[in-house]
């Protein structure tokens, strides 16, 4: 990839064509030389093909714009593509975090309580975090499509967090420390009742709130 790199902008430039032959006669013995330049556009090169200009032939293709210098190696892995992540990580993602989104708290499949037409759909994402310490780290999270679709790519802020706390008082820190120890916060009895009467099904929500009525 990197010799290829190199011989496009050194030899063919900027705006021009190349084919596929004069690729090959350039990398002889060179096995899926094509696939290796096609890999540059994951690193922002544009390198266009008869289905992007219709300019070119099957037999074409054409170098429009230089991206990433790949042939550093501390620019090319900061600029490399993310590996996906497994279905084995996933599920053990979502399982760490109890199969409920981590920004909103609902679980896959619930409807939203402002909208019950749309259900939650949870996936495995990665989130950039500034830890207490100031360094800046990739964590897998689980969030939920709509809160996916809000967030505006700004890092999670474990150091903000981590002030928060420390500015509550000791018996609210505490507290904190017990929900976190639980894995979970803790509710007051009204908040566990609604809870509970919201999971009803309709008709049983009607004769509850009937009952109380009279």
């Amino acid at each position: 990839m990197v010799r290829g790199a190199l011989w496009l902008l050194q030899l063919v430039g900027e705006g021009n064509r190349f084919t596929k032959g004069q690729l090959r006669e350039a990398f002889p013995g060179v096995s899926q030389a094509d696939r290796r330049i096609r890999d540059l556009r994951d690193y922002g090169w544009v390198i266009l093909t008869n289905t992007e200009d219709a300019t070119l032939t099957a037999e074409d293709q054409r170098f429009v714009k230089a991206g990433v210098p790949v042939w550093d190696p501390a620019a090319r892995a900061a600029a490399a593509p993310q590996k996906a992540v497994s279905a084995k990580e996933k599920k053990a993602v979502m399982a760490r975090d109890h199969y409920m989104c981590t920004s909103c708290g609902i679980s896959g499949g619930e409807e939203y309580l402002d909208d019950s037409n749309q259900t939650a759909v949870l996936s495995v994402t990665r989130q950039e975090v500034v830890m207490p310490g100031g360094e800046r780290e990739i964590q897998l999270t689980t969030e939920c499509k709509r809160c996916r679709a809000g967030s505006d790519d700004v890092p999670v802020r474990a150091d903000d967090v981590l002030e928060t706390i420390r500015g509550l008082d000791q018996a609210d820190r505490a507290r904190l420390l017990r929900w976190m120890n639980r894995g979970r916060r803790g509710s007051t009895a009204l908040e566990r009742a609604w809870n509970s009467y919201r999971r009803l099904p309709d008709d049983a929500k009607d004769a509850v709130r009937a009952d109380l009525l009279n």
